[in-house]
């Protein structure tokens, strides 16, 4: 039987089989104590129990239903007035037991199986030899076994589940995962090509247009036809340098297009909060960096702060971006709970948190910028993620 938590499904496949089984060993003791002669009145009881057994027990029942518990106290009530004309129809005590501590709440079914086993050890009483210590520890054995076959199904069925959810867990995380991978090639491949776009088409229109000018500057006087399709040469570069410059700001992140870096960050700091409340902070002046530095310290700071919503349990978290001479700095602070890096992807496999996932991606694409991430972070005492980037290592490419 499933675990007698009201919440508890009990229409699973297992549960099918076992319920089979058990309404098989109802009728078969219902049986075999009638076959043994109980007069009238037992064979009538007996009918009326079977009859109430199959309203309720041939069909899936489930814990916590009031429909279902006014069944059991039905069923319940006609076994024992069965079991006081007949006490070998004790001998279904045991399946009832089980049917109790599955559809009763524990509070409720361990009492209910210490009635019932008083039912059965009344009615043994009766029996030629009156009541011996054998009639006693029999129900009281069966009573015992039936509440730990209960209890020991009900761990199964709670590991079972608690596995399911973490496959669950696992699969979201995967699905989550490959999400962010998609997301991440896309937003890759539309800086590529912004960047394409700029440093190819945008800077040989731009020539073009200068060249033109140039030349038209250059003509002798009286050439005014060269001097016409010059000018329409610096135009249609002009024109077609325009569209060029618009394809380059399509592809920057919609955060980075009307603002600056420090700006950007900002707001994505003012978008926490109450708990954990975020403040950002900004260090020297800022200069321009290319455009994938800036999408990647972005979506770092992105991540990091989903990171101490998610996991963290901060109540107060910091982001400082610093200009310095050489190397742009990122920092990300938290006061939560922290955690022990080291030992970061057994706590991952184990809660499928997927934590470890995104520091692993965002460790990629520092590294790919040629720059270092670290996280400095202890049990209790917050997490610290640290970013640099050499401005050397970054090619002195400028948006």
């Amino acid at each position: 039987m499933t675990s007698n938590d009201d919440t508890a499904p009990v229409h699973q496949p297992a549960l099918r089989v076992m319920g089979v089984a058990l309404h098989v060993l109802v009728y078969a003791l219902l049986v075999a104590g009638l076959v043994n002669g109980g007069g009238p009145l037992a064979v009538l009881l007996g009918v009326l129990f079977g009859l109430a057994y199959a309203c309720g027990g041939l069909r899936p029942v489930r814990s916590g239903r009031a429909r279902s518990r006014w069944w059991l106290g039905g069923v319940v009530a006609l076994w024992a007035g069965l079991t006081a004309v007949d006490p070998a129809a004790g001998y279904v005590a045991f399946p009832l037991f089980l049917i109790t501590l599955h559809l009763l709440p524990r509070r409720w079914s361990l009492p209910a199986v210490v009635a019932m086993t008083g039912v059965v050890v009344a009615a043994q009483a009766t029996t030629p030899g009156g009541l011996t210590t054998a009639k006693v520890l029999g129900p009281g054995i069966g009573a015992l076994v039936a509440v730990l076959t209960a209890y020991g199904y009900a761990a199964l069925y709670q590991e079972s589940s608690r596995r399911q959810r973490l496959i669950d867990d696992l699969v979201r995380t995967r699905d989550e995962l490959a999400a962010s991978q998609r997301e991440a090639g896309k937003l890759a491949e539309r800086q590529r090509l912004a960047r394409e776009i700029h440093d190819t088409l945008a800077q040989g229109l731009s020539s073009i247009v200068l060249l033109s000018r140039a030349a038209e500057h250059a003509l002798p006087p009286g050439a005014e036809a060269a001097a016409g399709r010059i000018r329409e040469i610096g135009t249609t570069a002009s024109d077609n340098l325009t569209e060029a410059r618009r394809f380059v700001a399509a592809l920057t992140p919609p955060s980075l297009q009307d603002a600056t870096l420090p700006e950007a960050l900002r707001r994505v700091a003012a978008g926490y909060g109450p708990v954990p409340a975020v403040a950002f902070h900004q260090d020297g002046a800022a200069y321009p960096l290319p455009v994938e530095a800036e999408v990647a310290l972005l979506r770092l700071t992105q991540e990091a702060l989903a990171n101490v919503r998610r996991h963290a349990g901060a109540d107060r978290a910091a982001v400082t971006l610093s200009y310095l001479d050489d190397q742009v700095t990122l920092d990300v602070y938290d006061d939560g709970c922290g955690f022990a890096p080291e030992t970061e992807a057994d706590a991952d496999a184990a809660s499928g948190t997927g934590r470890r996932f995104g520091l692993h991606g965002m460790r990629e694409r520092i590294a790919g910028l040629g720059g270092v991430l670290s996280i400095e972070s202890a049990p209790g005492e917050g997490t610290a993620v640290a970013v640099a980037l050499p401005l050397a290592a970054l090619q002195g490419g400028v948006r």
